[in-house]
């Protein structure tokens, strides 16, 4: 049985008419059956006699109630408002836009108009002028041929649960007090202060599954909201359809009952909280299933006896608070949203359903579902969605064999494919990215669209009012720069139930290819090696036979000059093909078949047609322990985290406090996030120790290419940078952490460190400074004016990480110093980050372009392994945000020459790597890395 929470008044939709008379009819056949059961019973005989309790239309309407299936009212489609419509809210018509319905499997676009009123879409397409003649107040905005999509869709958030900034007390995720608990509702730890809120809006987020975590078996009960602030500041306010407002206030559930949504979890991350084994908790899933079953049973045993008139003896309505929600699930009452990775564990949930006969809405992660699609259509009542990430996998072993091309396998399988957040894992705000990057992996641009909009709306039981655009429907609508798949594509203006989200948006002009569907590279042979494979194909690269290789048909080529990057050809003329030919890993000849005629190279070389594509600096990553590890939660595969001595107690035989760890000897190769980063055009990697505190110790830059440290150009440089890290909440104070450097700076200290330090002070070496807060590095800005003033030398310093750089651009800029951005998107995941330039369209600018204006050199970077691979997008996100202000070249330099030069790596501009791309240019979505060209390796890898 569910039970009610009240309401405000300002979020009770008035009854309509049709409703109260179907309330008074179940009424009127209620009485009849019980009169006439009455009437049963005491015909019988004076000693079978039964006395109808006081109780008894209670207790039938509860038996009722059991057989009521969810869903919208019959005369849902017929409101003329919506139940969220907020008062003196202005009509809405949005002319000359590109729509896209959802409609039709995502096939359908339509050119025309959408017209907003009531909280609802009352029009699509050509709408009459009489019809607009009517709205005296019609707000009226020109598409002016962009594309509208319905609003996006996060099937799965932890957001309001697990708030941002994070603080102690705003982790409300997971319960850590029993392992099968289905009677917890994350509504209840809902913050509606979280910072996230209004940065997802304006990625175009608009309605949101607000799960429990995955430490339990079965965590508790997800709660839908739309991200839109309501006046009521509760949330209560935030809900849509709420599933427990059955008090008769809202509305009636004899007549339509809402879905409630459960998370399950399997695996990995229970057995960790709990100490259990696989075994464990599947048995702990079965007993919990066998007590709701048996409530079930005695429950429609009893109303069968109540139905019939068997009063006698029959006692209270068997019911349990604690398990009521579970036993909806085994009567098809609640979508059920399953934590499941591996094999063994969906072939659990498999047999688990078919046992008790309940289904699965959706496995969640499931990174090896497109492995075994035939176990999932074996799920009972119907196959679950599966609902993925486009490329975040390997983080621990049930991610390991996670594949880019899971959304493209599974579709191809008959399977909906879902792309969701598991905010804030990954920042919901870029959902959209998720299904833009599926998209480039081989995902029809209809299902890549419909994975964040209706496909997800129809999963969580919502497709009758939201993810589609259609009459009818909830006034949930984005308004795009671009069209919703071009990488970067940002809001101009979102509306939730009709009202406009955005006060101020700030836009740029995208390139005009942007307004289209981007064509998709050729994945066929990859997708296929991830089946054969088992999700682990071989990512080794291949060294080409042929001592010349000649790249033809290259539109353009950009090489390294200095600390720059410069475009040196580009085919101009129609028809003009332009060419790079390479001996021996070097480049000999660049530019057009006139400039390198066949004669340098005959009839021997091997020949790739690059088809429009480019030839580019290799791309540089830092900020994340690539190449110090394979599998992040697994201990023995990673290298571990340095001694700090401002809170270890390091021993004497490696130095003790004066020790310094190096990167260059815990390397790692082979392992397979540096392959893929690698085959993604990332030539170069920059690491440094993983530290806890102060002193992490020496970087070092390797080739994430090659096969172990003892070949030809693997290191690129063994010490590269010392870096140290000052933050809040990392043990000592923030003063006592700068006092340590000061310390360090001004006086002799023992070797090695002290070798180290000497290098900084002289200028010999970078002072790396991982910081996020503008407090610390205003300190850190006067500690260098003042080292330099004592020493007479210039210190070379970068702040990384440097969320908050741009409240210091000119300071930073007047200093010198240089800033590489690891997380270019910002977010306030901590309390130091949270003054963040969000860029568009909540800033006029974003935080690359307001350092780059006050003359600081910018990096951008990474913060975990797995985000390598898509560097060269994280630069041309960055050139399509600015504007124009950042071109092409100066994108590729944010993530080449300009990592090295902050980090201290110092590499000759004819020995550096080169990258080949296939349809387009490395910043482009149709563009496929295709070769790596490696001077300083003399070889070129064909990929």
């Amino acid at each position: 049985m569910l039970k009610g929470l009240p309401t405000t008044a300002h979020d009770a939709p008035v009854q309509p008419p049709r409703r109260r008379v179907w309330r008074l009819l179940l009424v009127v056949i209620s009485l009849a059956v019980l009169q006439s059961t009455t009437n049963v019973f005491y015909a019988q005989s004076s000693t079978h006699t039964s006395e109808v309790p006081l109780n008894a239309q209670e207790i039938l309407d509860k038996c009722t109630l059991l057989n009521v299936k969810p869903g919208p009212p019959p005369d849902f489609n017929l409101r003329k408002q919506s139940d969220r419509f907020v008062a003196g809210t202005p009509p809405t018509l949005i002319k000359n836009a590109s729509i896209w319905t959802g409609r039709v499997d995502g096939l359908e676009v339509l050119h025309g108009d959408v017209l907003l009123d009531g909280g609802l879409i009352k029009r699509v397409g050509h709408i009459e002028q009489d019809v607009l003649e009517t709205y005296d107040d019609l707000t009226t905005i020109d598409a002016a041929g962009a594309w509208v999509s319905p609003g996006i869709v996060d099937l799965h958030s932890h957001q309001g649960v697990d708030s941002s900034p994070e603080l102690r007390g705003s982790d409300d995720t997971n319960s850590l007090k029993g392992v099968a608990q289905p009677w917890l509702r994350a509504l209840d730890g809902l913050n509606t202060h979280s910072d996230a809120y209004k940065l997802s809006i304006a990625g175009g987020l608009t309605t949101v599954l607000v799960l429990p975590g995955s430490a339990n078996a079965i965590g508790g009960q997800g709660v839908v909201i739309k991200l839109r602030p309501t006046d009521a500041r509760t949330p209560t306010g935030l809900m849509l359809e709420s599933p427990w407002e059955i008090n008769g206030t809202v509305y009636d559930p004899s007549l339509s009952l809402r879905w409630r949504q459960m998370k399950h979890a399997c695996g990995e991350n229970p057995s960790r909280v709990y100490g259990f084994t696989r075994i464990d908790t599947t048995w702990s899933f079965r007993q919990a299933y066998e007590t709701a079953r048996k409530i079930m049973v005695s429950q429609d045993e009893y109303c069968a006896k109540a139905t019939s008139g068997e009063w006698s003896g029959l006692g209270a309505f068997p019911d349990d608070l604690q398990w009521e929600a579970l036993v909806d699930v085994l009567r098809g009452r609640v979508k059920v949203h399953n934590h499941c990775y591996e094999t063994v564990d969906l072939d659990d949930m498999v047999r688990l359903t078919n046992e008790f006969k309940f289904s699965i809405a959706a496995f969640h992660h499931a990174h090896e579902t497109y492995l075994v699609p035939d176990t999932l259509k074996k799920a009972y009542g119907h196959p679950p969605a599966v609902a993925l990430f486009a490329s975040n996998a390997r983080y621990k072993r049930e991610a390991y064999r996670g594949s880019e091309f899971a959304p493209r396998i599974l579709a191809e399988n008959g399977l909906s494919v879902v792309m969701k957040s598991d905010h804030p894992v990954l920042d919901s705000r870029f959902l959209l990215y998720e299904a833009q990057q599926a998209h480039h992996y081989g995902l029809p641009a209809n299902l890549a669209l419909a994975s964040v909009t209706s496909t997800p709306a129809t999963v969580m039981g919502m497709d009758h009012r939201i993810g589609f655009i259609k009459t009818g429907y909830d006034a949930d609508i984005v308004l795009w720069d671009s069209h919703p798949l071009a990488l970067g594509a940002t809001p101009k203006q979102v509306w939730i139930d009709g009202i406009a989200q955005l006060e101020h948006p700030y836009t740029v002009t995208k390139p005009s290819a942007a307004q289209h569907v981007p064509e998709r590279p050729n994945f066929d042979k990859e997708a296929d090696a991830a089946l054969k494979y088992e999700g682990l194909p071989p990512l080794e690269p291949v060294h080409a036979n042929s001592n010349f290789i000649v790249f033809r048909n290259v539109s353009s080529v950009y090489r390294r000059q200095g600390q720059s990057v410069k475009e040196v050809f580009r085919a101009s003329a129609e028809g003009e093909e332009g060419v790079v030919v390479t001996a021996d890993g070097k480049v000999v000849c660049a530019g057009s078949m006139v400039e390198c005629p066949s004669s340098l190279y005959g009839n021997h070389a091997e020949i790739l047609n690059l088809e429009g594509g480019a030839v580019a600096p290799g791309l540089v990553t830092y900020g994340s322990p690539l190449g110090l590890g394979d599998i992040t939660a697994e201990r023995s595969t990673i290298d571990g985290y340095a001694l700090d001595p401002l809170t270890d107690e390091i021993p004497k035989i490696i130095g003790g406090d004066s020790a310094v760890a190096a990167a260059v000897d815990g390397l790692q190769f082979g392992t397979r996030d540096a392959l893929l980063a690698y085959r993604a055009g990332v030539t170069t990697a920059i690491v440094a120790p993983e530290s806890y505190g102060f002193l992490s110790g020496l970087s070092t830059a390797f080739s994430p290419g090659a096969k172990h440290k003892l070949e030809k150009g693997a290191v690129v440089q063994a010490a590269a940078a010392l870096h140290i890290g000052i933050h809040y909440g990392a043990g000592p104070s923030v003063s006592t952490q700068i006092s340590a450097l000061r310390a360090l700076l001004r006086a002799e200290v023992k070797r090695p460190l002290g070798n180290l330090v000497k290098k900084v002070k002289k200028g010999e070496m970078t002072l790396v400074v991982e910081v996020e807060s503008a407090d610390i590095m205003a300190s850190l800005i006067e500690l260098k004016k003042d080292i330099e003033e004592r020493e007479g030398s210039t210190i070379k310093m970068t702040f990384a990480g440097a969320s908050e750089a741009h409240l210091l651009a000119k300071e930073i800029g007047e200093a010198d110093i240089g800033v590489l951005l690891t997380r270019p998107r910002p977010f306030p995941g901590t309390w130091e980050q949270r003054r963040i330039m969000p860029g568009l369209p909540l800033s006029e600018t974003s935080a690359i372009t307001a350092l780059i204006d006050n003359n600081v050199t910018v990096a951008i970077g990474i913060e975990e392994a797995w985000q390598a691979r898509n560097t060269r997008w994280d630069a041309s996100w960055a050139a399509l945000e600015s504007g124009g202000e950042i071109t092409k070249a100066e994108a590729l330099a944010l993530a080449s020459v300009h990592v090295e030069k902050l980090l201290g790596v110092e590499v000759d501009d004819i020995e550096s790597d080169l990258i080949a791309t296939q349809g387009g240019d490395p910043l482009e979505f149709s563009s496929k890395v295709v070769g790596i060209i490696s001077p300083r390796r003399g070889v070129v890898d064909l990929l």
